[in-house]
C-alpha cells in the first residue's frame, strides 16, 4: 500500500516528462497520454480510498469515523466533478450563444438561457453535497 501511495507523484507526472524530454512525440500521442494520466491518477485514488477503507480495523481514526470521512470524500468529489462539468458546458455554451449573437441581436435571451442552464449542474451538484453531508 506505501508503495503504491509513494508513486502518486511518479504516475502523475511522468506524461509530462516523457512530453518534455521526447522529441519524437506528435501531437496526436499528448491526447493519448493525458488519457492515460488522468486514468491512472483516478485508478490509484480509488484503489486507495478503498483500501484505505478497508485496512481500517477501527471504527475511527483520529475522532472520525470511516462513514463520516467516505462521505466527505463523496461529497467533495461530487461538487469537484459539478463544477468541471459545469465549466466545460458553459465555455461551450457562452461562445456559441456569443457567436449566435454577433450574427442576430434577437438571439440573446435563447443564449442566456442555455449559458443558465449550463450553470445549474454546478447547482445540483452542491445540492446533493449538502444532501450527503446533512446525513452525518
Amino acid at each position: 500500500m506505501i508503495i503504491i501511495l509513494a508513486l502518486v507523484p511518479f504516475i502523475i507526472f511522468a506524461p509530462f516528462f516523457i512530453y518534455k524530454f521526447s522529441k519524437n512525440i506528435k501531437k496526436s500521442h499528448i491526447k493519448k497520454i493525458l488519457f492515460i494520466n488522468i486514468l491512472s491518477f483516478f485508478g490509484v485514488l480509488i484503489y486507495t480510498s478503498f483500501f484505505m477503507a478497508v485496512q481500517v480495523n477501527a471504527n475511527t481514526v483520529n475522532g472520525v469515523t470511516t462513514e463520516r470521512g467516505m462521505a466527505f470524500l463523496a461529497a467533495a468529489l461530487v461538487t469537484g466533478m459539478c463544477t468541471i462539468g459545469t465549466g466545460i458546458a458553459t465555455g461551450q455554451a457562452a461562445s456559441a450563444g456569443l457567436g449566435a449573437i454577433s450574427e442576430n441581436e434577437k438571439l440573446w435571451s435563447k443564449a442566456l438561457i442555455f449559458v443558465g442552464l449550463a450553470e445549474g449542474i454546478a447547482v445540483y451538484g452542491l445540492l446533493i453535497a449538502f444532501t450527503i453531508l446533512a446525513q452525518i
